[in-house]
């Protein structure tokens, strides 16, 4: 059947592909016979002194980004840290707990100390303070290892001295009333706290706790404020690095509980990880109580991020004032002590007097002298020197060996 006499163009299309493909593999395979290598291993041969020829300019390119990003990081990292200080300040101030009162007479000491000596005795015992009456005409010096006592002690003695009326059974009654006054002070303190930081229904134990925060100090800085500026500096770290603010809130305001609860014997991060376990609080915030002072290894951006927000505040010029000269001599005392022991090499306070490290003579010492050693090294400094907290003696035995080749 007749279809026309005009050649169909898709018939031409593929005879010319087909002619195109042919004769690139007739090319490819005369190019293979004279370079004696594959296709595969021509690419190869390319890529490679591609990649020597680019190698010192690809390390130049890397170097400056490597050098611009420092830089950046550097200078964002200031950014950050300048800015969470900022937002750290606190215009809170205290009052100092004082351990002296004046005396508007000589009459007003008698008067205290009472027929025979039993008003200040009675005073004594049930406030749970010492009360010296000679060391300064004119004073009376109370002194008592728990501020609070020592707090209560000053504020009935004061309102014993306005009443007039001092003799035991009104020295029990004031000290009572005073008492309450001062935990009722404590607990609106504590409120006053986890307010500013905007935390709300906490147990009542650990605000009263924190109210506690109020009379005590260290190395000179108060509490709250310590607390209040550390939790303003980390919430305002978390927020610029993106990590979770409520952890931070909370590790960061109870970070230092465990200084106001509980007799019991241990740090004071010890005992803090243990009042908030048994209070169930979340994980989270126990580790980072936990490892504020590197006692264990940073599991959260959030811990690390209370761990610097606690040294910017308690590091800051200012801050903390204990006096430089007992300061050093404690720090002396710690290394004098562990030096005393034979067999020690050398012995090094560090952490601001909390540990010592004691490095022991491997060829003198043997690890089961080691261990005995450094307890009674913990024993002589627990019985020689006076210290806040807890001093953790570490000892360390090294072995080394040395041999040359030539």
């Amino acid at each position: 059947m007749f279809t026309g006499g005009k050649q169909d163009s898709s018939d031409t299309v593929t005879s010319g592909q087909s002619s195109s493909v042919d004769l690139r593999a007739t090319l490819l395979e005369k190019l293979e016979a004279v370079s004696g290598m594959s296709e595969d291993e021509a690419k190869k041969l390319l890529l490679n002194e591609l990649a020597i020829e680019l190698k010192d300019e690809i390390a130049r390119k890397i170097k400056a980004a490597t050098d611009e990003a420092e830089a950046e990081i550097d200078k964002r990292s200031r950014e950050i840290l300048v800015e969470a200080m900022y937002h750290g300040a606190t215009d809170y101030v205290p009052e100092h707990t004082t351990s002296t009162i004046r005396l508007p007479d000589e009459d007003m000491k008698g008067r205290i100390i009472g027929k025979e000596g039993r008003n200040i005795r009675a005073f004594e015992a049930k406030t749970g303070v010492d009360v010296d009456v000679d060391e300064t005409p004119g004073e009376i010096r109370l002194s008592c290892f728990d501020p609070v006592r020592r707090e209560i002690a000053k504020r009935s003695l004061e309102q014993l001295m306005l009443d007039g009326r001092i003799q035991p059974s009104r020295i029990e009654e004031v000290v009572e009333k005073t008492k309450k006054e001062v935990e009722k002070i404590m607990f609106e303190e504590g409120e006053k706290l986890c307010h500013t930081v905007d935390v709300f229904n906490l147990p009542k134990e650990i605000v009263e706790s924190l109210g506690r925060f109020k009379y005590r100090y260290s190395y000179g800085q108060n509490m709250i404020v310590h607390t209040l500026e550390e939790t303003k500096i980390g919430i305002a770290i978390a927020n610029e690095i993106g990590a979770d603010v409520n952890i931070v809130r909370l590790g960061c305001l109870l970070h230092d509980i465990g200084k106001v609860v509980g007799e019991d014997e241990g740090t004071h991060v010890e005992r803090g990880v243990a009042l908030l376990k048994r209070l169930r609080f979340p994980q989270e915030v126990i580790d980072c109580v936990a490892q504020h002072h590197e006692d264990e290894p940073f599991s959260s951006e959030e811990s690390v991020v209370v761990y610097i927000a606690d040294a910017i505040s308690g590091s800051r010029p200012g801050a903390r004032h204990e006096d430089i000269e007992e300061y050093m001599k404690r720090m002396g005392d710690l290394e004098e002590i562990a030096s005393s022991f034979p067999g020690v090499e050398s012995s090094f306070a560090i952490q601001a007097g909390r540990e010592v490290r004691v490095f022991f003579k491997a060829t003198e010492v043997d690890d089961a002298q080691m261990t005995i050693t450094v307890r009674d090294i913990a024993k002589k400094i627990e019985d020689e020197l006076k210290y806040p907290g807890i001093v953790k003696v570490v000892g360390i035995r090294e072995s080394r060996a040395e041999a040359k080749a030539s």
